[in-house]
């Protein structure tokens, strides 16, 4: 695994700006598993013919195991068998690691295994170059010996072929793109004010109680946060009271009015502890976006 880092400098400047990149090879790795039944029948076909497995994919790329009964070469005169696994798709330069596994069939798990994987190759991984290219063994068994082992039962081979097709890529830096859900928060304010959990003010509004939380004032206006939380608060900031206005046009049914009195409120609260440079008993009196006219006292 290869890491890139350019570091790139404006003359001039103290600044420099890093790009970061991460160069990956692994494998891919898939198994099959190839029984070869009949063996006995399969015998004296010739040298240089084989029996061969299904296709099966690995890495993006078709492969097949080839097994030569009387052996690949002329010149090993059917002494031995051979074992091959073969790319079977178009590819070129295709890179892979191999396990060519003859299962012993007594139970003893003393299986003969040809591998890659798991230790070092020092040129390393095969290439195959074009289709049909082979990895394998032409004495990969004396056949004398096979014929008398573990590994033939009930006149069958089984050969388990492992491929690792080697594949690199390059890793920039990562954005993530979450979708943001639409905000209920106004709503969610709305049904903890119906519960009245948590209610430490209230609102006097034409003879009737209207009750509130100081923090949702507070987090909606400086001026009320200051008022209700600052180093000069009010000691009595258990309830405000709103002057000239009717109940039912204040009642969290016109949520908006609410919102449009704070600000108007605000403004004015924040003009008269500006003008005046000391926190006293506040009275605004005036007209909201609406036309209505609000006078507001806080205690």
């Amino acid at each position: 695994m290869d890491a890139t880092r350019v570091c790139s400098e404006v003359p001039g400047s103290s600044k420099s700006s890093l790009t970061e990149s991460t160069s990956r090879t692994e494998t891919i790795n898939g198994s099959h598993e190839f029984k070869i039944s009949g063996y006995s029948l399969a015998k004296g076909m010739g040298i240089g013919k084989y029996v061969a497995s299904d296709t099966f994919m690995v890495g993006g790329y078709s492969w097949a195991i080839y097994f030569y009964p009387d052996g690949k070469s002329p010149e090993d005169n059917s002494v031995y068998v051979s074992l091959f696994i073969a790319l079977a798709s178009e590819g070129a330069d295709v890179r892979a690691l191999f396990e060519l596994t003859l299962v012993d069939q007594s139970g003893n798990e003393r299986h003969k295994v040809h591998s890659h994987f798991g230790r070092t190759l020092e040129s390393g991984p095969y290439t195959l170059k074009y289709r049909g290219s082979m990895w394998g063994y032409k004495r990969f068994f004396k056949r004398t010996l096979l014929e008398s082992s573990d590994y033939l039962k009930d006149n069958c081979l089984l050969v388990r072929c492992c491929v690792g097709v080697v594949k690199s890529h390059t890793e920039g830096p990562r954005s993530y793109n979450i979708p943001v859900p639409v905000s209920d928060l106004g709503h969610q304010f709305g049904k903890l004010l119906e519960s009245g959990k948590g209610v430490d003010v209230t609102f006097q509004v034409d003879g009737e109680t209207f009750p509130a939380h100081t923090l949702v004032l507070a987090a909606r206006s400086p001026v009320f946060r200051a008022q209700l939380f600052g180093p000069l608060k009010n000691q009595n900031t258990k309830r405000i009271d709103i002057e000239d206005m009717e109940a039912p046009i204040f009642k969290e049914s016109c949520p908006c009015l609410l919102s449009e009195l704070l600000e108007y409120v605000a403004r004015l609260s924040e003009h008269s502890l500006t003008s005046t440079g000391q926190r006293k008993e506040l009275y605004a009196d005036g007209g909201d976006v609406n036309g209505r006219r609000v006078k507001q006292r806080l205690h």
